[in-house]
């Protein structure tokens, strides 16, 4: 777009093309803005002739983005809240607040810093309420780049990876973090299983039958991945989704799992387990917070954040 075009640019255009690719739908785009879908359409033709690309594609029921409207969406996202910001700046008081937020954490995280949350929420803000929702994924961006969850919190190396290879090249990115707590990941098994007794070699571990955590459902870990750079491999004879099923499970059989150490003293059945070094190093979980940022501004989204971080500060 050459200058001359963009001073003449209405700028309402940019509002409707924001709320079109938040929501990929000309229809809740034209009902949250209050205008007719005619109205949404004609600005969105306007803009697409503006900026000269398509913009939007339908592909049966679906409004998919062009690679041109994913690259300028976080920059007109970000003026639009500046601007919001600055016209019509907003201060979240928990006392007076009614909203709700979604998190999507996994089981374990949701044990720790669940209680203490509706402990402050009950105090603090009693308009406020949390919905959580399962941590299915490792890469959680999706979830909130479309707005299903506000924050995600968990173990997301990959994520990170990404993030600071794109951050080098010099690439905008779309979202932020915040390091809440770190922890070890221990063998666990029941208290009178025969590898209690003794140390635990890598044999010893690797002919033994485990049990899997894993979120997505696949029946691969980077429990596993640490076990082949060292040449081996671990028999997998069951995989869940949820920690709490995995301690329920090894308090009952001779199966050996993998859990977070700062987990299985609020499992409630931790008298029933016994905790083993992994005989290989495995990386160091770091549960992170991590949110779009379009949501950095935010009061609200701010204080959830700030909150959420100081409860971790007890997680040991």
């Amino acid at each position: 777009m050459n200058p001359n075009h963009f001073r003449a640019l209405d700028l309402n255009l940019l509002r409707v093309f924001d709320e079109v690719m938040t929501e990929r739908s000309l229809t809740r785009a034209a009902r949250n803005l209050s205008i007719t879908q005619p109205a949404a359409s004609n600005a969105m033709r306007r803009f697409r002739e503006a900026v000269g690309d398509e913009l939007i594609k339908r592909e049966g029921q679906e409004m998919i983005p062009t690679p041109r409207a994913l690259a300028i969406w976080p920059a007109v996202r970000e003026a639009l809240r500046q601007l919001q910001d600055v016209l019509s700046p907003n201060t979240f008081v928990p006392a007076q607040a009614a909203m709700s937020f979604v998190l999507a954490m996994a089981d374990a995280t949701a044990a720790e810093l669940i209680p203490g949350l509706i402990r402050v929420l009950d105090r603090e803000a009693p308009g406020v309420s949390i919905r959580v929702i399962p941590l299915t994924t490792r890469d959680p961006r999706r979830l909130l780049d479309e707005g299903a969850a506000d924050l995600a919190i968990g173990f997301f190396p990959v994520v990170f990876a990404d993030l600071t290879a794109r951050t080098q090249a010099g690439e905008a990115v779309a979202f932020n973090h915040q390091r809440l707590f770190s922890s070890d990941y221990m063998c666990v098994m029941r208290r009178d299983h025969p590898l209690a007794r003794g140390p635990l070699t890598l044999n010893r571990y690797c002919s033994a039958r485990h049990l899997l955590v894993s979120f997505s459902g696949r029946p691969f870990g980077f429990i596993d991945e640490a076990l082949a750079v060292v040449g081996r491999e671990r028999r997998i004879v069951l995989t869940v989704n949820q920690f709490f099923t995995a301690g329920q499970v090894v308090t009952q059989s001779d199966l050996l799992t993998v859990l977070p150490r700062h987990f299985v003293n609020i499992t409630g059945i931790a008298d029933q387990l016994v905790l083993r070094e992994l005989p290989f190093v495995a990386p160091t979980v770091h549960v992170d917070a991590l949110w779009h940022h379009r949501a950095q501004r935010d009061s609200a989204h701010r204080w959830l954040r700030e909150t959420i971080g100081a409860l971790s500060q007890s997680v040991s």
